[in-house]
């Protein structure tokens, strides 16, 4: 039995791209997902999210919000009541001020494995951009001040992505710990 999905999270339009690949059980509903997400990219989970799945948006609603009926709790839907095909795509999108987007691509279904512990990371690339950074636009814009060690902003850029930040650096041990 296919127990187990595998799906790569890409960083839309990052280049090169910044994306992470994880096995999640087929049971894990899609507010659990957005956890899963958060620590593979390394984000802290500060912000709003929503899936948009096949003309429906999963979140988490705001019953204060005009369109809260709009958007179906994430915490109610499990991945395989929707996922059905392998290659099957959706989005998901993070700090709706940002707009953090994510392309996610189901790439295969797998039998569990007998030792295996899930969700699990089996690979990524590049560091994830900071919480607040200005979505891509600000981020990239970040990774150049800290280039020029004689910009006005570099010594204030460089503290606020934090002592060693490296954008080449991806960690799936670290990730897969957490």
């Amino acid at each position: 039995m296919n127990d187990i999905i595998q799906l790569k999270v890409t960083l839309a339009g990052s280049k090169p791209s910044i994306w992470r690949r994880i096995q999640i059980e087929s049971s894990t509903t899609f507010f659990e997902l957005h956890h899963i997400i958060q620590i593979a990219f390394g984000w802290k989970n500060y912000h709003l999210y929503e899936f948009l799945i096949d003309g429906y948006r999963l979140g988490q609603p705001d019953p204060e919000e005009m369109d809260a009926e709009t958007v179906i709790d994430s915490r109610d839907i499990t991945l395989e009541s929707v996922i059905v095909h392998p290659e099957e795509k959706f989005e998901y999108e993070y700090d709706l001020g940002d707009n953090w987007k994510h392309n996610i691509q189901i790439e295969k279904f797998l039998p569990k494995g007998k030792r295996a512990r899930y969700p699990n990371c089996t690979g990524g690339k590049l560091a994830c951009p900071n919480e607040d950074s200005g979505g891509l636009r600000g981020f990239y814009e970040n990774l150049e001040i800290i280039k020029n060690k004689k910009h006005p902003d570099y010594k204030e850029t460089k503290r606020w992505l934090g002592k060693g930040y490296d954008p080449a650096l991806f960690d799936k041990d670290k990730v897969n710990k957490q």
